[in-house]
């Protein structure tokens, strides 16, 4: 298949580009502001050019950390071609149909929980799977897995998604020191003394973490779409990576583990916890399936299949596009590029990355990495591990 089959340069494309460069500086922008706003009302004009020296450093290295330190957090090894063979084949068809300029690494995490996730850069990308992850999906699930997370790579959010922990660990901090300041202040008011720390300075400390993490989900979820959509275009199979969110899903489904632990059960970074709904990814995942069918057919496109994929009725068409693009879920327009997408995720389903044979058959028969005794609670990385 010719590389011009694999990814047409066509508007959409360029636009994603474009948004994803503007969600980078929003969420930089919006960074940055917080922790001004909050260095301001401890330290006044000093405390921003602590911040702003403090914050510039921090965001420098978090771009430049090496994938290994955060693979050894979660004991992660690499795959080796006679344990996992398919695995690694998947791996390198999906680089080579995403034209990675090196093929990502594979890595097992030693964990009974169902997760996987990417870290590093496009030139030192790996992508981490569970090993109880790739014991229970099928291939063509986990080639669906794998194809979100090289989506990711692909469309370099591993970078924004970096910021977005930034952000998150730097309102975190800002809200323990709001808290220890309110309790500063409530001891000066018993004492009969005067406030040190303006209450107005408490309120935007307690509340920097609520506006960082709605930051954080707004940028985040448009990128979890865009990955699916990625995912698709890669495999040509919609439906293998919504069969793979279902069981996920209901792997992490327990009511009364949320309610004790909350966010403790699956091994994964920050940074990928601002996750859309499965139900909303699955359902647009779906319609994109029936959709691809639609045009397959030569039928004109139904309404309702238009809406799930928060696009717009064909018969309510925008005829000029928005000139700032919005973020979040929004509905778009009907237009030759998105059959133009269609087209192309037809076209890789004639070409699958796992063959039939062996599509719905396990992804990994045996343990590539068995985890060791009893789960144990580490406070200090947020969850249940073993």
């Amino acid at each position: 298949m010719t590389e011009s089959a694999l990814h047409p340069h066509i508007p959409e494309h360029r636009r994603s580009q474009l948004i994803n460069m503007l969600h980078t500086w929003l969420l930089l922008a919006g960074s940055l502001a917080l922790l001004i706003a909050c260095a301001w009302t401890l330290a006044g004009p000093a405390g921003i050019a602590y911040a702003l020296v403090f914050g510039g450093i921090s965001l420098y290295a978090i771009r430049r950390i090496s994938p290994q330190m955060v693979l050894a957090m979660y004991k992660a090894r690499p795959v080796t071609r006679s344990e996992f063979p398919q695995g690694l084949a998947i791996v390198e068809e999906l680089a080579r149909r995403a034209e990675l300029a090196a093929v990502p690494k594979l890595h097992v995490i030693p964990s009974r929980m169902m997760n996987a996730f990417a870290v590093g850069s496009r030139e030192t990308a790996v992508v981490a799977v569970t090993d109880q992850l790739v014991r229970t999906l099928t291939a063509r699930e986990l080639t669906g897995v794998l194809a979100h997370e090289i989506s990711h790579i692909r469309n370099e959010d591993l970078r924004v998604m970096a910021l977005a922990d930034t952000v998150s660990r730097f309102t975190s901090l800002m809200s323990t020191i709001g808290i220890v300041s309110l309790l500063f202040n409530i001891a000066w008011l018993a004492s009969g003394s005067t406030p040190q720390i303006p209450w107005l300075g408490v309120l935007v400390l307690l509340v920097a973490p609520t506006v960082g993490g709605l930051l954080q989900m707004a940028l985040s979820r448009t990128r979890e779409f865009n990955a699916d959509l990625g995912a698709a275009m890669l495999t040509g199979d919609p439906e293998g990576l919504a069969h793979a969110l279902t069981k996920l899903e209901k792997a992490q489904g327990k009511v009364w583990e949320s309610l004790i632990l909350p966010g403790g059960r699956i091994p994964d970074p920050s940074v990928l916890r601002t996750h859309p709904l499965t139900e909303a990814r699955v359902a647009r995942l779906l319609a994109l399936k029936d959709a691809c069918a639609v045009v397959a057919r030569g039928e004109r496109m139904p309404d309702d299949i238009l809406i799930k994929l928060a696009l717009e009725p064909q018969e309510h068409i925008r005829t000029r596009p928005r000139s700032v693009p919005q973020i979040g879920q929004q509905y778009g327009r009907w237009n030759s590029n998105n059959l133009e997408i269609l087209s192309l995720i037809n076209t890789q389903a004639t070409h699958p990355v796992v063959a039939a044979k062996d599509a719905d058959c396990e992804a990994c028969a045996a343990s590539l990495y068995t985890p060791d005794g009893e789960p144990r609670v580490h406070v200090t990385r947020g969850g249940v591990y073993w």
